[in-house]
């Protein structure tokens, strides 16, 4: 197998990055995962389109360019024969060795380096039948999302968290860990986007980007800026739900409505679309996959 790092192909045995590496000094860096299907990547665009605008907003790299970044992608795919995979993409600011050695009072700006970016595909990750056709259960992260940090609705490098919730999870017997914002709104799972279902239409915490599409609860003006990462196949789902009729709300979630929904689902690029039936010792709905959420896996699979 071979990784391609800024425009080379090399064995992943060998693939590495500078000791000055900001993504392994100070964790300054954005990443994506995606699914490759047939040979084709499943909302490939959506996926870059989403890393560009976080490394614009963070600042980390202005100019990136999707393009060719979606060419090295499908070059990487062909060179290693996989016609189904999973790929990352890991974006850092570079080798900043050199550059913060020379800030001082003086320069406090030291000049942007070179960006790293690294794209590694590996066969997907097969996950068993019976997650899908039984549910799976989630536990409620220790840990809170913090609304006012800026960079908690990107894909950053910044993960030990989230792992750390799911590692708890999976030691409660869980497949996921939900998260809630410090205002006690739901915000998503550690590495999942999350659907209620209610009555008949579907209810999702509000995603940066989405201020304006907010259905409030009782309240006026607009809504703060989310701190709730934008999913590429959340995305897909929202439009085929109401590309068939189904009413979509974008609304702040709290705990009695996660305990209050006929359905659960998460969905990510790995998954597509999860079931929950549990939520800890709590059931949701009759305890299995719920209507809604086996016709959107269905339409995902299709």
């Amino acid at each position: 197998m071979k990784a391609w790092i800024n425009g080379s192909f090399v064995e992943v045995a060998e693939a590495k990055v500078g000791f000055f590496d900001a993504g392994f000094q100070h964790g300054i860096g954005l990443f994506e995962t995606m699914l490759a299907r047939d040979g084709a990547v499943l909302r490939l665009e959506a996926h870059l389109e989403r890393l560009a605008t976080s490394a614009r907003a963070l600042r980390l790299f202005d100019p990136l360019r999707i393009e060719p970044l979606a060419e090295a992608v499908q070059l990487c795919l062909d060179t290693n024969a996989l016609s189904d995979a999973r790929i990352r993409i890991t974006l850092t600011a570079g080798d900043m060795g050199k550059p913060f050695a020379g800030a001082n009072a003086a320069s406090p700006q030291p000049p942007q380096p070179q960006p790293t970016i690294a794209i590694h595909v590996q066969p997907p990750t097969r996950y068993p039948d019976e997650l899908f056709a039984q549910g799976v259960g989630v536990s409620i992260a220790h840990d809170r999302v913090n609304e006012h940090d800026q960079f908690a609705s990107h894909k950053t490098l910044a993960y030990w968290p989230r792992i750390a919730a799911l590692q708890r999870a999976g030691a409660a017997g869980c497949a996921e860990s939900l998260w809630f914002t410090t205002k006690n709104h739901l915000a998503g799972g550690s590495v999942s986007s999350v659907f209620l279902a209610k009555d008949g239409r579907l209810r999702v915490p509000l995603a940066r980007g989405e201020e304006d599409l907010a259905v409030h609860d009782g309240a006026s003006g607009p809504a703060a800026p989310s701190p709730v990462l934008p999913g590429c196949t959340r995305a897909a789902i929202i439009l085929w739900a109401e590309g068939t009729g189904i009413t979509v709300e974008r609304t702040p979630l709290r705990i009695e409505d996660v305990l209050d929904a006929d359905e659960i689902f998460l969905t990510n690029s790995s998954w597509g679309v999860m079931p929950v039936v549990r939520v800890e010792t709590h059931t949701i709905g009759d305890g299995a996959p719920g209507a809604l959420a086996r016709a959107m896996r269905e339409r995902w699979l299709a």
